[in-house]
Order: C-alpha cells, then structure tokens, then sequence
C-alpha cells in the first residue's frame, strides 16, 4: 500500500501556489497585519545558543522559509544571555559558560532612536523588558530580555538559560514571553491578524489579548476571551508528559494576582483557563488547546494519539518539514550510476575526519556506519542497538561485513534517566564496544549536518506513538541516509519498500539485530563490478526524493497559511 503523504502536492505545486497566493489580496491584508509566530527556542546556528533540540530546530527552519516565500511575519521568543547549558557536556563545562553577545542582534528601538522598554506585572511588582532584533532571511525575529538595571537580581535572570531546572523561573520565562512579548508588539505599533503558539510555552499570551480587548473595545472578560480565541493557534509537539509543562495553582495565582487586579478579573477566572479538570494543576498545553481557535499536530499518527488524550481538542494534522536549503548537502544530483555514492563518500570522509579529531579512532570509510543522534529520552529508547551486547558486537566485527556505530544528543536538563543513558553510552564506546562505537558530545546543528550527511544508515527506534514527528530522520534521507525505524511520526506515512527498513515496535532490538544481518548489511556489501553498492544508491535516490517532495517547509507553511492561519 502507498501511504506516502501529499500526492496533490509537490515541489513545484508548492511554488506556484505561493506565487499565486502573493497576489491575492489575503496576501496584501497580510504585510499590514502579519502572522505573530511565539516560541521558545530558535536554532539558527551554533553561535547562537537559543535552542535545545528539534523545537528550536522547527522554528528556525520555518521562519527561514517564511523568508524564502516572502510571508509577512515576526517571530517572537526570549535572549538567553547562556543559552542552552548542556549539562553533559563536560569539556564545555570545564570551561564554563559564555554569555550570548549582543553583536548579531540589534535593540529594539522607537521612532526616535531610544529604547524600547516596556513593563509587566509579576507577583506585586513589575519586570522591565527590553528586545532585541534581527532579521533572519527577511523574517523578523525578536528576543526579549530582561537583564536590566531597574529588576530585582532574581529579575534580571529570568532569560538567563533555556529550559532553567528552576520551576519559578520557567514559569517567569512563560509569562515574559506570552504576556512580553505581545506587550512588545503592541509598543512597536505591530497588529498580528493571527497569533501562532509554537508548542505551550507561550499560552500566557491570550490572558493579554484578552486584557487588550477589554481595554480597547471595552468588552467583559468573557467576550474579550472568545476574542482572543479567534485570532490565536496552537502546534503541539508532544505528547509525553515531560513536554507539557503543569505548575501549581497557587504558584501560578501568586505570580499573576498584580496582572489581575490590572484586568479587574478574580485571579481564579485566569487559572480556569489553563486548570487541569479535578486537580490543582495549571497546564500550559490545556491554557494553549482551551485558547486557540485551531490546533495542528506534527504528523497524522500524532494527531490521532492525541485525540485519544483531549478528545475534547480535535487537532490537524500537519507533519513537520525541513528547510532544504539548510539540511541538503547534496544540492544536485544528475541520476548518474555512482553519483550520488561518490558523493556520500567524500560527506562520510568528512564525518570520520571529525570522528579521528575529537576521539582518535581512525576508521574506514568503506564501512556500514549507522548512525543515532537526536534528544536523549526514555521513549526514543537509545540502548535499543546496545541491549543485545553479544550480538551488536558480533554483526560489526563481522569481518566481510564490518559495522561502525556513531551516536550523539542530550537530554532535557533535570532528565536524571536521561543522563544516565548519555553515561552508559559513553561507557561502552570507551569499554566493551571502543572499536566499533563513538558517541560524539556537545550534540550542535554542526555536529547534526555532519551526521545526517554521513551516515550510511538512520536508527529511529521510538516506541510507537511518542514520537510525535520525529524530522532528523528527513534531514538524513534527504541526503541519502536509509532509514531504519519503527513505525511512528512521519515514518507512519511512507511506504518503506525501496528505501529503508520497518522494524518491530515489540522486541526492538531482536528485530533490529535481525535486520541489520540479514537485510542491511547484506545490501550495502552487495557491490558491483564498477566497486558501488547499486540497489543501495538507488535506496539512496528514492529516499531522497520522498523528502524533497513531501516533507518539506514549503509545503508545511502552505498548509499552516491554508489551515492555520487563512
């Protein structure tokens, strides 16, 4: 069965429809108000640490080709003077962390050259914010900031870190980015017709579209709600409680009860909005689902797994894209037999070349090399190819059949399974399996292009359901790297034959070991006369092309402009 996603659609459909659509009037109401995007995180490139992992990755490479389409929007999200600290990451934090420079970013200004400061409420006092700006590809992004000599010490830290441990702090970073952020629009004269959460951290944001309509239209709390309802959209990204970020009530109550008195409304109708049925917790993903007009999931199957869990929040689904000028190091390839192997070839000496200068290990690039890098978490079950050790080791010293293993991430600050995954990793790469596995630290978009690029093959082993979309795995079929995976995110959507390998959900790693013998190595050592694996390069080609056709940003931000935003 074809189950691959978007048949109406195409590279070149996807083009001409943007084309069209920048001379619809939709289009034209759209420079003067344009789309407001609110996330967290923003990976634009290693200098900047503003991200930690694929939701940073997503929204750097959707408002990279926001700028490409010339679709007026500003992106919205916070300056982390350290950025993201990656606390296992030993040589960094040897050396300590650096403080994120100014120089790529310019404050934001009035019309008369000064600074823009505006002010807002938290616990009895209030939080001077400043921004800063840059243009990234034609997109406007903003970072707000507190550190300011008017705040309080604790103040001044609140965009500090990315995803700090400190549960007060997060909760802050919520309130500056929601609450801030549209406070900062509002004084740089920008009217959003369309309000676009990225994930539930930015949910604060309708309590002040909410205070701006009952300020400015003079509504009740109650149609100043459904106001705000209608211009607000909410993306959820997981659906793994570590992802969905809950606080107390009291917590919550205590830091918004000056905002409230400013609303004029009982802090108690403000927690109903994010309040979890039967509990005292305040959720910011129930605040998001409860506020937005519409709600997209990342991947069909995503959508499906989370009606099963709000069954009340229907969600579209919308499966995650890559930019593809970004994450294509092949650029071009002429369909010429052995082209695209040489090629590969010299992206995987490059890989080794890094490999031999951070770790020592000289190996061969005539080897399988099979590769797994992205957010170390339970439900991606990383030891899943180092569970059977007998096994793992007896399919890579295989002598006519060697196999050579690379893995690399990190896990969520706090995540004291994940650091423990990291350590075992780590172990067995200078113990049991020192010749046949490195695990690569300080986890970058440097280190991810040179992975994706490299490898011959992509590990994918989440247990089916969590992962909500699961996009480094587009990243590395795009350059030819042949997936091996379970069945979830956008894996659900792709017929396999002719591209990679499904392995079982149940007993991962006994299928996994399974498929590795029999199946794929047997392939990429099936050489032929000219000394190039043909079928191989061929899996190649096709996995290519699925990812240049479907899985990309331009046809994701075409269907957020359709679903989304139109």
């Amino acid at each position: 069965m074809n189950k691959i996603l978007g048949d109406a659609s195409s590279p070149v459909a996807d083009q001409v429809w943007f084309e069209e659509f920048r001379k619809t009037s939709k289009y034209k109401n759209l420079i003067g108000r344009p789309v407001a995007y609110f996330c967290a995180e923003y990976a634009l490139d290693d200098k900047l640490p503003l991200f930690a992992g694929g939701l940073g990755v997503l929204a750097g490479d959707l408002i990279k080709e926001a700028g490409d389409q010339k679709l007026p929007l500003v992106a919205v999200g916070l300056y982390y003077h350290r950025g993201y600290v990656d606390e296992t990451d030993t040589e960094k934090a040897s050396k300590g962390v650096s403080r994120l420079g100014p120089a790529s970013f310019e404050q934001v200004v009035n019309s008369g050259g000064k600074p823009i400061i505006i002010k807002v409420p938290l616990y009895d006092r209030e939080v001077l914010i400043k921004a800063w700006e840059k243009i990234i590809k034609g997109t406007w992004l903003i970072l707000l900031d507190t550190d300011l000599d008017g705040n309080t010490p604790s103040d001044r830290l609140i965009t500090d870190k990315l995803y700090t441990n400190d549960k007060e702090t997060r909760l802050k970073q919520n309130i500056v980015i929601g609450i801030g952020g549209q406070r900062f629009l509002e004084a740089m004269r920008v009217h959003p017709s369309i309000y676009h959460i990225n994930e539930g951290h930015s949910a604060m944001l309708a309590l002040e579209l909410i205070y701006l309509q009952m300020k400015k239209r003079h509504l009740n709390f109650n149609d100043a709600t459904q106001f705000a309802r209608q211009h607000m959209v909410f993306t959820n990204h997981t659906l793994v409680p570590a992802g969905n970020e809950v606080y107390s009530n009291d917590l919550v109550a205590l830091m918004l009860s000056k905002y409230s008195e400013a609303l004029g409304v009982p802090v108690s109708e403000l927690i109903k909005l994010g309040l979890v049925q039967e509990s005292s917790i305040f959720s910011m993903t129930m605040m998001s689902l409860r506020m937005s007009r519409t709600i997209s999931a990342v991947s069909k199957l995503h959508a499906k797994k989370a009606k099963e869990i709000w069954a009340d929040h229907p969600m579209i689904g919308i499966t995650n894209g890559i930019h593809i000028k970004t994450w294509d190091m092949i650029k071009k390839d002429s369909g010429k037999a052995g082209e695209l192997w040489r090629i590969h070839q010299t992206r995987k000496q490059a890989l080794f070349n890094f490999v031999k200068e951070k770790t020592g290990k000289d190996w061969s690039a005539n080897h399988l090399l099979l590769g797994w890098a992205r957010r170390i978490v339970s439900y991606k079950r990383p030891l899943a190819i180092l569970d059977d050790l007998p096994k793992i080791l007896e399919i890579c010293r295989n002598s006519e059949r060697p196999v050579r293993l690379i893995m690399s991430g990190r896990p969520h600050p706090g995540d004291e399974k994940g650091a423990r995954m990291v350590k075992e990793i780590v172990s067995l790469s200078e113990g049991k399996l020192k010749d046949v596995l490195v695990y690569l630290p300080g986890y970058n978009i440097e280190i991810a292009k040179l992975l994706v690029a490299g490898c011959d093959a992509w590990l994918n082993t989440p247990i089916v359901g969590f992962e909500a979309s699961g996009t480094s795995g587009m990243k590395a079929a795009i350059n030819g790297v042949l997936p091996i995976s379970t069945r979830d995110g956008w894996i659900d959507e792709i017929e396999m034959r002719g591209k990679g390998w499904l392995i079982e959900n149940e007993n991962v790693t006994a299928d996994l070991m399974k498929t590795l013998e029999k199946y794929v190595a047997p392939l990429y050592y099936n050489i032929d006369s000219n000394g190039i694996p043909a079928q191989w390069e061929e899996n190649r080609r096709n996995s290519r092309r699925m990812v240049l056709s479907n899985f990309n940003t331009t046809r994701m931000l075409r269907e957020y402009i359709e679903k989304l935003y139109l």
